[in-house]
């Protein structure tokens, strides 16, 4: 990719770029169109491969962590909290280790982060291991994960350029992240129902360590993108300030950061409600497949039958249509039509076809995978505390006010961010709505 002179100009950013993968270094555009040129890279098949890999373990590994902590404690606010400490350290990762993305080699970097993700899987499994101890791990597989997001982000610009290859390369990460809910609880379940969650969190070790294989061998070898002097710190916080300072990222990550927020809200509180409908685990179960099912539909039709041009006339119009359908929870919709409205909420996720272009066309080169990680951060961080706030309503209002009324936030705070963007020329003039 080209590496501009400096810090972001002012100006509009091209929605759609030259034809081409992306700069004068990037890789030639191979044949096919879609996914299938995306697929036709061959590095790109490996952090496929690995990325579906390493989505399994963390989904897997969630699940038998809450299931060994509840057991051990018989508490369900610990075993909840299990989950919870898979968002909240974020922030830690995506501010303090931002940097570690472009000042050490990516392939480097993503194997470690792998391989720290399986020892701490393994150290779970140790009997006797303190619960303490067990949320700590936790929190160390989940503060290295902003930092793998955000390099492996940087390495798809390098493996596929900046142009519509990236785009497309992280619509199918979004789709293997959303699959992966799914299989992953699927299949942790079945593997619960058989077997012991040390048994079960041994296996995830192994995803962990398959993927850092994976990623070795199949990955070239790259310098970093930036500078490795002075301390990691204080360059994390300097990178993170030059990102903010930014008119034009800041309101890209702000785009990037509420819709989601605001649309995780009523899938926090859909087993209380699946409770009011007297749903059972069952009804429970398919309530929370309704978003993740919307949001594969729509990121596969929308990469496959749309064009650069298409996907990113969408991103406003479905980054306001995602927060909408939680408007439809205040006539309390019976099972059905609550899961249509998840379903619904799920396809706004193909906004990001947008976003992603822009972004990376607005940041410069070396900033790249820091940017990318406190992208990642900010939207898990802002999601976390989203589902808290929306708990703690619950506790004093009834779900059929607090669950709509995330649509009606929502509806204020993407409009007030659409028209963000809009001021800062965050976007290019093709993408009119």
């Amino acid at each position: 990719m080209p590496t501009p002179p400096g810090p972001a100009q002012p100006g509009p950013v091209p929605v759609c770029p030259p034809p081409g993968p992306g700069g004068p270094d990037a890789p030639p555009a191979p044949a096919g169109t879609g996914y299938r040129a995306v697929f036709a890279v061959r590095e790109f098949r490996y952090v496929f491969a690995a990325h579906l890999l390493s989505s399994l373990g963390v989904v897997v590994c969630e699940l038998a962590l809450s299931v060994l902590v509840y057991r051990l404690t018989d508490s369900p606010l610990l075993s909840a909290l299990s989950f919870a400490l898979g968002l909240l350290p974020y922030v830690v990762g995506g501010t303090l280790l931002s940097a570690v993305a472009d000042r050490y080699p990516a392939r480097r970097v993503l194997v470690v982060c792998d391989l720290v993700c399986a020892a701490a899987a393994a150290a779970m499994v140790v009997p006797g291991t303190p619960v303490a101890v067990l949320l700590g791990l936790r929190c160390v597989s989940a503060a290295v994960a902003p930092v793998f997001a955000g390099t492996r982000a940087g390495t798809l610009g390098e493996i596929l350029g900046d142009g519509d290859l990236f785009v497309l390369g992280r619509s199918l990460i979004r789709i293997v992240n959303q699959g992966a809910q799914l299989a992953g609880f699927a299949a942790g379940g079945l593997l619960l129902a058989a077997v012991s969650p040390g048994t079960v969190l041994t296996a995830t070790a192994g995803t962990f360590a398959a993927s850092a294989l994976l990623l070795r061998l199949g990955t070239a070898a790259r310098p970093a993108r930036g500078p490795a002097a002075g301390p990691l710190l204080g360059a994390s916080l300097a990178g993170t300030r030059r990102l903010l300072a930014d008119r034009r990222i800041r309101a890209l990550l702000l785009l990037g950061w509420v819709p989601p927020a605001l649309v995780v809200v009523p899938e926090a509180l859909l087993v209380p409600y699946g409770g009011q409908l007297g749903a059972g685990a069952a009804g429970q179960g398919l309530l929370m497949c309704g978003m993740p099912v919307g949001a594969v539909v729509a990121e596969t039709l929308v990469g496959t039958f749309l064009g650069p041009r298409a996907r990113a006339r969408l991103t406003f119009p479905m980054g306001l249509f995602a927060v909408l359908p939680s408007l439809g929870f205040a006539a309390r919709p019976s099972l059905g039509w609550a899961l249509v409205l998840l379903v619904l909420t799920g396809t706004g996720i193909s906004y990001n076809f947008g976003v992603d272009r822009w972004f990376v066309a607005a940041v410069p080169d070396e900033l790249l995978g820091q940017a990318m990680t406190v992208m990642q951060a900010g939207r898990m961080t802002l999601m976390g505390l989203a589902m808290g706030l929306a708990g703690a309503a619950a506790e004093f209002a009834p779900l059929s006010t607090v669950m709509p009324a995330a649509g009606v936030v929502g509806t204020a705070a993407v409009l007030a961010v659409i028209a963000a963007v809009r001021r800062a020329g965050a976007r290019g003039s093709a993408a009119v709505v």
